[in-house]
């Protein structure tokens, strides 16, 4: 069953056309990956589908319903969340805190208890550090706390945004690992954009490289793959960077 559909999607910045015509869907209880050069239309993607930018032509479906118009706010509430990049944690609250502002638009207080146990389960270290200020945590802490918080919406879909940007290695693993548990154990779709072509096309069931706001090749994780050096024209200078690694 088709979870989430993009058909012929544009979007702009005031003069800047970031979609170019964009159509992309996305398999319920699939992990699809979006590759790209910066400024390839990743990012933007997201956003469209999350309320945050509004496209300027095409259609986005969720479960069938037209997304087009509808407030962020009711976007998170049919089942669709977040994880941006950058983290964007509230700095200035605890972790709890920030835990329970990902639940803000649930009622369900049983859920929400059996989410939270769920969210300590995947990254022990937050419950170590449960009133401790997000903006004392390290790099890595951050981006649970993030996914955490992503979580705490009970999404359908998950939205993530270089989910391994800025970090270690072994703190890269670790974060696909519990992504493939949320994936598996609470049947979560996930898209996932990534600079690091390598790890999103192991963890994926699918991808998508995007050139200039246009899907340039699709085709399975396996087959992209296989594909290797068809894939990396289309990455940039970018894709083979080693990003500054956060503890």
């Amino acid at each position: 069953m088709t979870l989430l559909r993009l058909a012929n999607v544009e979007a702009n910045y005031g003069a800047v056309r970031a979609l170019r015509g964009i159509s992309i869907s996305v398999a319920e209880g699939a992990i699809v990956c979006l590759l790209g050069a910066n400024g390839a239309g990743k990012s933007t993607t997201l956003k469209a589908i999350s309320g945050v930018v509004r496209p300027s032509a095409g259609t986005i479906e969720f479960d069938g319903k037209l997304l087009n118009g509808m407030s962020p706010t009711h976007i998170v509430g049919l089942g669709v969340a977040q994880v941006p990049e950058g983290r964007k944690i509230f700095k200035d609250l605890t972790v709890i805190e920030n835990l329970q502002m990902g639940a803000y638009v649930r009622k369900d207080a049983r859920g929400i208890a059996a989410d939270l146990d769920f969210v300590f389960h995947l990254f022990p270290r937050l419950k170590e550090r449960t009133r401790q200020l997000g903006g004392t945590l390290s790099g890595g802490e951050q981006q649970m706390l993030a996914i955490g918080r992503g979580l705490m919406a009970k999404p359908r879909l998950l939205l993530l945004d270089e989910p391994s940007l800025g970090l270690a290695p072994i703190l890269i693993a670790d974060i696909f690992n519990a992504l493939r548990q949320i994936n598996k154990e609470h049947g979560t779709t996930l898209l996932i954009v990534e600079q690091n072509a390598h790890v999103a096309l192991k963890n994926a069931n699918f991808g998508y490289v995007l050139q200039v706001g246009q899907v340039a090749v699709e085709g399975s994780a396996e087959e992209l793959r296989r594909r290797k050096e068809v894939v990396e024209s289309y990455l940039g200078s970018s894709e083979q960077t080693p990003a500054r690694a956060a503890s």
